[in-house]
């Protein structure tokens, strides 16, 4: 005879959802931040340390404008901002969405878990984004 799970509790279904609540929290935090104060003003959030002292782009240059970009619902704008932060944003919205049920299922569960494999190949693509980003034929990958 097997003991099957009765209903969850209330309780026990907000232990849950406090981290995917948090990280929603946390992300609509910073897209709000993102939207109304523009990172298209010169200085607003900094210099990159990078291209201040290389005057090349790094591959997260341009990306907090491509996430005012998409706050404003401009994706072609977006797009020419950072195209690899546009992706990323919209891999993060499906990890996360898909994280809710996994979490109800198993209160454990992690909203993104990479092997070795992947990590090492995103890290890949990364490194050709940004060295493709800093060539004439590679500037429409966003600057």
């Amino acid at each position: 005879m097997t003991a099957t799970a009765g209903p969850r509790s209330a309780t026990s279904t907000w232990r849950a959802l406090r981290a995917p609540l948090a990280v929603g929290a946390a992300g609509v935090g910073l897209a709000a931040l993102l939207h109304f104060r523009d990172p298209n003003l010169s200085g607003s959030y900094g210099l990159c340390p990078f291209a201040a002292l290389t005057g090349l782009d790094c591959p997260g240059c341009g990306g907090l404008r491509a996430v005012h970009a998409l706050t404003d619902l401009q994706l072609g704008v977006a797009l020419s901002s950072n195209v690899l932060a546009v992706a990323l944003v919209a891999a993060l919205a499906v990890a996360y969405v898909a994280w809710i049920p996994r979490r109800l299922a198993d209160p454990q569960a992690r909203m993104i878990v990479l092997s070795t494999r992947t990590g090492l190949a995103l890290l890949a693509v990364m490194g050709v984004f940004w060295i493709v980003r800093n060539t004439p034929w590679g500037a429409w990958l966003g600057s």
